[in-house]
C-alpha cells in the first residue's frame, strides 16, 4: 500500500469513528472497535488524536450509567471543535438571508419562517396519542427519527422519570445562535406533539455538545382531586386511573446508550 493510500484510507477510518461520536456517542472504546472491526490498539489510536486536537473528549462519569461489575468504561464524545469541523454549507449565505428578512418584515417574519422550517421536518410525525409515559415516549422516538433525516443525528433516551431527546449535531446551529428564533420553534413543535410541556437543557447553537430536551412524566395519570366536591376520588378510581405503568427498560434501535 503505497503512502497515499495509507494516508487515505486511515482518514476513512477517522471519519467513522466520528461519525459514530456524532451519532451514539458517548460510546466506548470497545464498542468502536466492534462497530468497525478495529483493533484496540487502532482505536486508541484515533481518539487519542481527535483528543489531541479538541474535537473529542472523555465524558463525565456522571453521564453515563455503569453496568456490571468493575471498572466502568471510559466514554467518549464529540466536542464543540469536533462538530463544527463537520462543516456548516452556506452558514454565510443563511445568516445573511435570514438578517435581511428581519430588516424586511422584523422579528414576526422570523418567527414565522422558524415556524415553518420545523412544521416541514415533523410534518409526517404521529402526535402522541395519549398521556401515558409509553405513548410520549413512543412519540419522541418518531420525533428523533424525522430530525435524524433532517442530518441532526438525533436520538432518545429514559432520564429518570422522564425522556430526552438529544440532537447530537445541528447543521443549522452557527445560524440559530443568531437567531435562538429556530431553536424556540423547535421547542414548541416537541411540545404540541408530546401534548405536555418540555424543557430545553442545551443546545449547540449556545456552545453545548448536543441539543437536549427534557419530556417529564411527573404528574401523568395521576387521580385528580374533584374541584367541586375538594375530596379525593374513590379510592377503586385511583386503582384503575392512578396508578404509573412501569416503562420497564424498554429500548429501541433508535435508543441513545445511557
Amino acid at each position: 500500500m503505497t503512502g497515499s493510500a495509507v494516508v487515505g484510507h486511515e482518514g476513512q477510518t477517522r471519519g467513522a469513528v466520528v461519525t459514530l461520536l456524532l451519532e451514539e456517542g458517548p460510546i466506548s472504546a470497545s464498542d468502536i472497535g466492534t462497530r468497525l472491526g478495529l483493533s484496540a490498539a487502532g482505536v486508541r489510536r484515533h481518539l487519542e488524536a481527535l483528543i489531541d486536537n479538541g474535537e473529542a473528549r472523555i465524558t463525565s462519569s456522571t453521564v453515563v450509567t455503569q453496568r456490571g461489575r468493575g471498572r466502568p468504561a471510559k466514554h467518549f464524545q464529540l466536542t464543540a471543535v469536533g462538530r463544527s469541523r463537520l462543516g456548516h454549507t452556506y452558514d454565510d449565505l443563511a445568516g445573511a438571508a435570514m438578517r435581511q428578512l428581519r430588516k424586511i418584515g422584523g422579528d414576526r417574519a422570523i418567527e414565522a419562517f422558524a415556524r415553518q422550517r420545523v412544521e416541514a421536518i415533523v410534518a409526517d410525525v404521529e402526535p402522541a396519542v395519549g398521556s401515558r409515559p409509553v405513548d410520549v415516549e413512543e412519540a419522541a422516538d418518531r420525533i428523533a427519527d424525522a430530525f435524524t433525516a433532517a442530518g441532526f443525528a438525533a436520538t432518545t433516551r429514559q432520564v429518570g422519570n422522564g425522556v430526552q431527546i438529544c440532537q447530537h449535531h445541528c447543521p443549522v446551529s452557527h445560524v440559530a445562535s443568531e437567531f435562538p428564533e429556530l431553536c424556540d420553534a423547535e421547542r414548541q413543535a416537541f411540545s404540541d406533539l408530546l401534548g405536555t410541556h418540555v424543557q430545553r437543557l442545551a443546545t449547540i447553537a449556545n456552545g453545548d455538545c448536543a441539543c437536549t430536551t427534557h419530556v417529564p412524566f411527573t404528574g401523568r395519570n395521576r387521580p385528580e382531586i374533584s374541584k367541586k366536591s375538594n375530596s379525593m376520588p374513590h379510592p377503586a378510581s385511583s386503582i384503575t386511573s392512578g396508578a404509573q405503568p412501569s416503562t420497564g427498560d424498554r429500548t429501541s434501535p433508535r435508543k441513545e446508550l445511557a
